[in-house]
Order: C-alpha cells, then structure tokens, then sequence
C-alpha cells in the first residue's frame, strides 16, 4: 500500500533524527527527499538540525525546485536531489550525509572501489568519488552526471557522500552500508591493507544480485569494483627481513647520535 504524505514526512523526520545520532551530520548538514509523485517532492529546509526537524519543516517543491508549500526555505542542495530524479526514475527518495569515515576518504580523493566485501558487491557495487563542485551550485552535480545512472551511492570530493533508493528507509540503509564499508577498509589499511576479491569471485556475486533480493531494472549495468587482477603489481607489500630492520633501525639511531 503506497504511503501517504503524512507518512512520507515522518519518515523524514525519523529518518533525519537517525542520521544525526549516528554523527553523519553536525549542527545543520546534511538533506534528505522523498518524490511524491510525477511533480512534487518533499525535502528538508535550509538552516535546521536535521536531528530536530518538526513536521514543519518539510517543504514541497515542484520537479524545478519550485516551493509550493512549506514555512522555510528548501535545502540550497535540492538540484543534486532533482537531478538524482530525472536520471533515475527507479529512484523514489534521496539521502545526502557526512558520515566521517566516508567523508574522509572522499577528502583524501579516495574511492571506495575495492571488491572487498561480498555484501557491498552485491547490493551497492561500489562507491566512486565525484570530482569537487562548490555545494549549492551547478558545480555539485556536474561531477556526479557520469555516476548517477549506475550506481546507487556516491563519494563527492571534499564533501560527503550521497545514496538514493525506492524509498527512504532504502537509501538510508545504502548511506549505513557506505560508511560501513569505509570503516572496514580504513581498518583493513591500517592492518596492512586489504586482499582484495579476483573477478571470477565478483561475477558470482553479480549474478546472485536477484537472489539477494537486489531488483534488476532497466537502467544501465551497476558499475563493477576494482578486482584483484586489477590491483596486482600496484599494492605489493614491500618483502623486508629481520635483519633488515635491525640494520634500519640502527643506522637511524646512528644518524641521531644515539649510537656511535
């Protein structure tokens, strides 16, 4: 049964308040949308704690970004919401976050690219980074036109990242993976870098994607992770002995003068 306006509102409320207690956004950050039909939407305003949005709040704006209702002012981000819309027309709700581990690879120009885990393959593929553009401008979308209509999740440089879904709940979860997936890999770094997945491993997965419940649809084929093939060479770790490392060590404390 389709949801009526008044549900589609609280679940942005609902949804908002979750999104600011996990700390994907501070103080005002962060907007979220939900399409109500083939020429409104529902969108956060400008200027509110998405943790402490009121029904009020919410604004309905045509497909031009047009207000049509609402006390406040629309989020200054609604373009990247309505182009999501006109290219994804599967796509019924958008979230945009700061989630900080996410961020901080899209800060450091990295994507999530990786075949690293069998859950993201399947359900997201994986998250590119979007080339910078100022935020509230035309410049945010720009980088993101060649995303868009194949994968559900987007990294944008120097900003945060952004998902969208059927319905709210479904972007919201694609956010959630998203910066699961960037705090394994930061982990899997740090321990001396991840193994990545061979492409033989990635096709099953793709091809199990229906079976894990992933609708298929008539837009183009979700991008595909950076398999191992693809890495090999690139990310060798550097064969190092024990004695190798005494003889570093030493002569680092040598050039000190710690040791003669």
């Amino acid at each position: 049964m389709a949801k009526t306006e008044q549900q589609h509102r609280q679940d942005i409320l609902d949804v908002g308040k979750l999104i600011y207690q996990k700390g994907w956004v501070a103080a005002n950050d962060g907007n979220i949308s939900v399409r109500l039909d083939d020429s409104r939407i529902l969108c956060t305003c400008t200027g509110v704690s998405k943790g402490m949005m009121t029904p009020a709040d919410i604004i309905v704006c045509d497909l031009k970004g047009n207000k049509i209702d609402g006390a406040r002012e629309r989020t200054t981000e609604i373009a990247m919401h309505l182009t999501i819309y006109e290219m994804r027309p599967d796509v019924s709700a958008v979230v945009h976050a700061h989630p900080p581990v996410a961020t901080g690879f899209a800060v450091a120009g990295r994507p999530l690219t990786l075949a690293l885990l069998p859950e993201v393959i399947v359900s997201l593929g994986c998250v590119p980074l979007a080339e910078y553009g100022l935020p509230g401008t035309p410049a945010l979308t720009a980088g993101m036109l060649p995303y868009i209509p194949k994968y559900d999740a987007i990294l944008l440089a120097n900003h945060g990242s952004v998902c969208y879904g059927e319905d709210l709940y479904k972007a919201f979860f694609k956010m959630e993976t998203v910066e699961h997936f960037a705090r394994v890999t930061l982990v899997a770094e740090l321990l001396g870098g991840p193994q990545v997945l061979p492409r033989h491993e990635v096709a099953k997965l793709f091809d199990a994607r229906e079976r894990y419940g992933v609708k298929s649809n008539a837009r183009m084929e979700p991008g595909r992770p950076v398999v191992a093939e693809d890495v090999e060479g690139v990310r060798e770790k550097p064969q190092i002995t024990r004695e190798d490392l005494i003889a570093i060590i030493d002569e680092a404390l040598r050039s000190r003068g710690v040791l003669t």
